[in-house]
């Protein structure tokens, strides 16, 4: 948990910095100016698939060791490779150095292609939902509310995990390849796999979950983001 923890503020300002940065090379609207010009939608969707692309690039490491340290917890997972103790790796740092060691500087970025996939598109609908829905519930030339803020933000976060689950289970299985016993020659691979020991509805998995996660999570996340722009710009 401690690592997730201090890498989101990292993962986040990439994120939204694409996003604001590439809003406003395409529009050329200050942030300020937004609620009186606001931007196209055509320009959110490109702004939000270029912050989709530029995090799954840097959160590949990130997310590849938080993945391996989750499961090696598992009851059924690591725990009869690791020995009595059912931990092969002491934390981060060293989960970090063990996957360089023994799979090199490509093996920290294991799983980025489903990665790319899963965030491209689903960040794109993540601020396209979130952009339609303050304008949607505020007057014309106003800014949003705080609640206005929060439920969009909400529902945005929502929306965008529904889209995102699916490749969210292929991205964990390719980041998990070979350390349970399952090797898999690519993201094509492991879908067509999955599918067959265990149908269409694998792609559900962890759904409600996520669900229930999101929506006060990116609530909070996009009502803290437009605050700051307040303060900062």
């Amino acid at each position: 948990m401690s690592f997730p923890l201090l890498s989101v503020a990292l993962v986040n300002s990439v994120m939204f910095g694409a996003y604001s940065n590439a809003l406003l090379y395409l529009s050329a609207t200050h942030h300020h100016d937004r609620h009186a010009n606001p931007p196209s939608y055509a320009h959110v969707l490109t702004a939000g698939s270029f912050s989709g692309l530029m995090q799954a690039v840097v959160l590949a490491p990130v997310d590849l060791i938080k993945v391996r340290l989750q499961n090696q917890l598992h009851p059924y997972g690591l725990k009869s490779l690791a020995g009595a103790s059912g931990a092969q790796y002491r934390g981060p740092v060293h989960c970090g150095a063990s996957i360089f060691r023994e799979e090199g500087v490509m093996g920290l970025f294991r799983g980025t292609w489903a990665l790319v996939l899963r965030d491209t598109p689903t960040m794109a609908i993540y601020f396209l939902t979130y952009t339609s829905l303050c304008q949607a519930m505020t007057v014309q030339g106003r800014e949003p509310g705080p609640v206005t803020v929060l439920i969009a933000g909400g529902c945005a976060g929502t929306t965008s995990w529904v889209f995102a689950t699916p490749l969210d289970v292929i991205k964990a299985r390719l980041q998990m390849d070979g350390v349970k016993g399952v090797s898999y020659c690519g993201v094509w691979d492991c879908i067509r796999i999955s599918v067959r020991y265990e149908g269409p509805q694998v792609f559900l998995k962890g759904l409600t979950l996520n669900i229930i996660r999101s929506f006060p999570v990116n609530a909070v996340t996009f009502l803290s983001y437009e605050n700051i722009l307040k303060l900062i710009c």
